[in-house]
């Protein structure tokens, strides 16, 4: 088997996107798409998906935009999906970036969600690079990048559904890079704070008060400055993907000095029930 060397360029590569419909999704492959790959979108809602492509075919005419409408929590629609995808070209590059949070007082959340955001977040990740692994290691090249959370690097209150799944995509994209790395597979793991997309407006309707305190009067980055970041790091072949100066000191930090941000994080909530 012969291990081609490190892409330089997108032009020409096919790269799938789970929740590529709107967010930070649809923002890689815009980006992308202007660096000439191929793309080709997986999310939920065909509506949506439909108009993604058609905002990616408008700014980028020349390249190839496929879709196909899955709920990335089912393993067989999920392979069935990758596998019409790839039959006329191969995945150059994943990027998981479906996801679900919606944060609450732990006891006031319904069990489903707790099955339902795992079913998502983590399995929604695991079953796509289930689906292309085998390719890749069997070509030695290609790049999978799955989209965590800042809250995987520290527990939030309020997450009680969404952190431990975000701690499991970081978990598994950190044994699998090592696993990978041999073959000449790239795998990244991406840690974003808030980011101003449809989802964050979906979280903000049920964030408790003491979730808003911690989160302070940080501004969330945009999508584009997140994609801008993931495409840096396939580029060069970074595990970890931070998009802000806040989130790296967080990543550098929180396993020195732990008892420091649970006393930051303790105060606010302190102070947003006195309020």
């Amino acid at each position: 088997m012969t291990k081609r060397s490190p892409a330089t360029s997108f032009t020409g590569r096919h790269v799938i996107i789970t929740g590529g419909s709107s967010g930070i999704g649809l923002a890689t492959a815009l980006l992308l798409a202007s660096r000439g790959a191929d793309v080709s979108l997986i999310a939920r809602t065909a509506s949506r998906l439909d108009g993604a492509s058609a905002s990616i075919r408008a700014a980028h005419p020349a390249v190839t935009v496929r879709t196909v409408s899955v709920d990335v929590a089912d393993k067989d629609a999920v392979q069935r999906a990758i596998a019409e995808l790839t039959a006329s070209a191969p995945c150059d590059v994943l990027i998981t970036a479906a996801g679900l949070a919606h944060p609450g007082h732990f006891v006031d959340l319904p069990d489903d969600l707790f099955r339902e955001t795992m079913d998502v977040d983590y399995f929604g990740t695991l079953w796509p690079i289930r689906a292309v692994v085998p390719s890749m290691i069997e070509r030695g090249t290609g790049s999978i990048v799955g989209v965590s959370s800042a809250a995987a690097l520290v527990g939030i209150f309020g997450y009680t559904a969404y952190a431990p799944a975000k701690f499991a995509v970081r978990g598994l994209l950190e044994a699998l890079r090592g696993e990978l790395k041999p073959h000449g597979v790239h795998v990244g793991c991406v840690y974003p704070p808030d980011v101003d997309t449809p989802q964050l407006a979906y979280e903000n309707q049920y964030k408790p008060a003491e979730t808003r305190a911690i989160s302070g009067s940080i501004k969330p980055l945009t999508a584009d400055a997140v994609a801008a970041t993931i495409v840096e790091g396939i580029e060069r072949r970074r595990f970890a993907i931070i998009p802000d100066a806040q989130t790296k000191l967080l990543a550098r930090t929180i396993g020195l000095v732990p008892g420091v941000f649970t006393a930051v994080f303790d105060r606010s909530v302190r102070r947003a029930q006195r309020h």
